[in-house]
């Protein structure tokens, strides 16, 4: 026996009108009977169909400012009876309930309520009660009912009507999969508005969701399967981005291009950040994006190839030539000037971003980190350090030049994996050190890169002379500092409070060295 369902009867509510009109002439066509509710009703019957209204079914009109009109039997019944099963066909007969074969809903917009600012009343009025009821009703009773949740859906059911004349059993259950989901992700979204509207920080339960962006070759392996999701959020960043050219973006080219563009959107001047395996290889602000990329790239001329590139300011012809001197796997910006997109195209693997504005670096959100049996939820680290802050503890204070490079290091600091060490000069990092066990092989990792960085341009003294050194934790011993002075930097940023501040602090004055705290740690693991 086929699996297949011929659709006799369509119930349709939608908030998203976009579509509908040539779904419900196509069903038209099919000879099927249109059921609707008010403002989709009014749409049809505008495209010049014959709709029946959901009171005909009920008997009841609709009432309490449309608060209740589909939740009645005359609905649910006729969503939910198996139509294989002789009591449930009779209790239709007896109450007059006729069968709906398709649902086509689409629910009140509640998360773009929320996002234009909506007060508490606006936000309550926005949550849809009776649509996620039939949806749920129609999902579960998959075997006899076809229920579409989406409009990039519409497509596939008239397809499904053209070639089979009806619904297939394996459609459906796909339908019916991605319509819980769907549910599950409005209302993940109505209580997160809520905790977060009640000043909840660790409600009791927590839900995320997210709508597929892109399947992936594989993740960060290839035996490891991968898919890229979106939250909706209006974040600026890879996930709202454009791709102009380019294959693809692996697993691995999202998360690199999130950190690259996480770390540019720290400055108000412009700056360029080259990104490898998910640490700054090459930070640097300048004048202008040339500068600070012909900067950035000179920290770390090795580590830059195959890496990542993110810059503040739209890209212009000029500097998009020498980002293609050497190979790179992406380039973001948040726009590009005349003339620059023609220079990338000889290029064809780079892939080429733009996003249109920065992130806000002070913005609140989320971070999700998965463990065995859960996932860790914490706020974005969005503490930011001025000048106003720091706190100096040596006998030498740090000069205007010095606190310049002192509070650029701490903001690269930030983005860079702990234990992290940034030497910084002119504005530009010159020897970065991350995600090592030990503070002081942070320290020993930044100044080796800073005398690599003198070989490859030639330079007789290692930049880290002169430079300065942020830390993202506290020295718990000297150690880590001795090797700063060593390696020739003049001045250190570092959070402070360490059972040992105090030999810190002396071996710093011993050093000639200028320190200040911040009170405040950036730890990224």
């Amino acid at each position: 026996m086929s699996d297949t369902t011929p659709i006799r009867r369509a119930l349709l509510s939608v908030s998203d009108k976009t579509g509908l009109k040539g779904l419900g002439r196509a069903l038209a066509e099919h000879g099927v009977e249109l059921v609707s509710t008010g403002g989709t009703a009014a749409a049809l019957r505008d495209a010049g169909l014959d709709v029946r209204d959901v009171s005909d079914l009920t008997g009841f009109p609709e009432m309490m400012d449309g608060r209740v009109k589909t939740l009645h039997p005359g609905v649910h019944g006729g969503l939910l009876a198996l139509r294989d099963n002789a009591d449930h066909q009779k209790a239709m007969e007896d109450h007059g309930i006729a069968p709906i074969d398709l649902l086509v809903v689409n629910l009140y917009p509640f998360e773009q309520t929320v996002a234009s600012g909506a007060d508490w009343d606006e936000c309550i009025e926005n949550i849809d009660i009776g649509g996620p009821a039939m949806i749920r009703a129609a999902s579960k009773n998959h075997d006899h009912v076809a229920v579409v949740t989406d409009v990039e859906d519409y497509e596939a059911l008239l397809t499904e009507l053209r070639e089979n004349g009806g619904t297939t059993q394996a459609f459906r259950r796909r339908l019916a999969a991605n319509a819980y989901a769907r549910t599950a992700a409005y209302d993940a979204a109505i209580s997160a508005w809520m905790a977060d509207a009640l000043g909840d920080e660790a409600p009791r339960r927590r839900a995320f969701a997210g709508t597929l962006s892109a399947e992936m070759r594989y993740g960060e392996n290839p035996h490891q399967k991968a898919a890229f999701y979106t939250d909706g959020a209006a974040r600026p960043g890879v996930a709202t981005a454009r791709q102009h050219q380019g294959k693809a973006l692996s697993y691995n080219n999202v998360a690199d291009t999130d950190a690259a563009f996480e770390l540019v959107s720290e400055f108000d001047t412009p700056a360029c950040a080259i990104i490898k395996h998910a640490n700054p290889c090459g930070v640097a602000t300048g004048e202008t994006i040339f500068e600070a990329y012909r900067a950035a790239f000179d920290c770390d001329r090795t580590s830059a190839f195959g890496g990542i590139i993110a810059v503040n300011r739209p890209l212009d012809p000029e500097t998009a030539q020498a980002m293609t001197e050497i190979f790179t796997e992406v380039v973001v910006a948040p726009d590009l000037t005349p003339g620059t997109a023609e220079i990338f195209a000889a290029k064809k693997n780079l892939r080429l971003l733009t996003t249109g504005a920065m992130a806000d670096p002070a913005a609140p959100g989320r971070l999700v980190k998965p463990v065995a049996g859960g996932f860790l939820v914490q706020d974005r680290d969005t503490g930011r350090i001025t000048q106003a802050d720091l706190k100096t503890v040596t006998k030498r204070a740090p000069t205007e030049a010095e606190l310049a490079d002192l509070l650029f290091a701490w903001r690269v600091a930030k983005h860079v994996k702990s234990n992290a060490i940034v030497y910084a000069k002119g504005g530009a990092t010159v020897g970065i050190g991350a995600g090592q066990m030990s503070r002081v092989d942070s320290s020993r990792i930044a100044a080796r890169k800073a005398a690599d960085m003198a070989e490859a341009l030639g330079l007789a003294d290692s930049p880290a002379k002169g430079a300065v050194l942020a830390s993202d934790a506290f020295f718990p011993f000297a150690d880590g500092l001795l090797t700063a002075a060593e390696a020739g930097a003049t001045a250190i940023i570092q959070p402070g409070g360490s059972m040992r501040d105090d030999e810190v602090i002396a071996a710093a004055d011993e050093a000639g060295l200028a320190m200040v705290f911040t009170g405040m740690r950036h730890f990224r693991h």
